[in-house]
């Protein structure tokens, strides 16, 4: 008879909710007593920590959960972080570096922080820092922490929006940080894991190669944003046009705000003139 897995369940329940990104939901996860990103209160949700009708404890008067967080604080990841801890009676748990970006989108202060690396909480779950679709995104290592479990466990990690099985992640100024992503992904990617649970879509069964999809998918957009550059483009838009060969209609707002990281990426990295640090100012973000 195999042996059992030594990693514990992750529960996922999809909630539908207002985003950008394809399928129309968020993933909410449920592992170790853990609740990330609830991003709306539905009755699946309730059913999976525990709740009778209407939104009471279950019968045996406790719930599932015993700590609540969320990988990042965009609005389709946050939404019912206040709802759960009410209904529940969970503590709530931010990164200390991001309490007030994480008060003002979820609607309710912390009650505890975590840095990386830390449990979160009375669970096992550890906090695996993954800046770059947001400035505060977290990801969360199940059964060992960020590579560092007893040998042949496998290792589980919840990555909210730092990957996705098919198609890409939107990493857009003024939010997102291609060179965090970047580096985040190569976290990752060498990390040992063995799945990892996307805040969109399905899981995912191969990271190393999924994170070196992305990464390779960023560098190449990366050369096309460069060579419009180096071709004469002097705004945002000139660049969108030239280093994207699609339709755009529905996301050209996601494609300027891309390419705006982009080019500040390159900025940074002295790769083109400081003259386009002050045409990358617009009001867009990711989901």
């Amino acid at each position: 008879m195999a042996a059992p897995d030594p990693a514990p369940a992750v529960v996922r329940v999809d909630v539908p909710v207002d985003t950008r990104a394809p399928g129309g939901a968020t993933n909410a996860y449920l592992v170790d007593g853990l609740l990330v990103d609830p991003a709306a209160r539905t009755a699946a949700l309730d059913e999976a920590v525990g709740l009778d009708e209407p939104g009471a404890p279950g019968r045996d008067g406790d719930t599932a959960v015993h700590a609540i967080t969320v990988t990042h604080t965009h609005p389709d990841h946050v939404g019912a972080v206040a709802e759960y801890a009410d209904a529940t009676g969970a503590p709530v748990f931010a990164h200390a570096d991001h309490v007030d970006r994480f008060a003002a989108a979820a609607g309710v202060d912390p009650d505890a922080t975590f840095h990386d690396g830390d449990r979160v909480g009375d669970t096992p779950v550890r906090a695996v820092e993954t800046p770059g679709h947001a400035p505060d995104h977290v990801a969360f290592a199940v059964d060992g922490g960020d590579g560092g479990n007893a040998a042949d466990a496998p290792l589980d990690l919840l990555c909210g929006d730092l990957a996705v099985a098919e198609g890409s992640v939107v990493v857009g100024a003024p939010d997102g940080d291609l060179r965090d992503y970047l580096h985040s992904l190569e976290r990752v990617r060498d990390g040992g894991y063995d799945r990892i649970h996307p805040g969109h879509g399905p899981r995912i069964d191969d990271p190393e190669t999924a994170c070196q999809r992305l990464i390779d998918h960023r560098l190449d957009r990366e050369r096309a944003v460069l060579s419009a550059v180096e071709a004469g483009a002097t705004d945002v838009d000139a660049v969108v046009d030239a280093a994207y060969e699609k339709d755009l209609t529905g996301v050209a707002d996601l494609a300027r705000a891309t390419v705006a990281a982009h080019l500040e990426k390159l900025v940074a990295e002295g790769r083109i003139g400081r003259e386009w640090a002050g045409r990358t100012e617009i009001d867009a973000s990711g989901e």
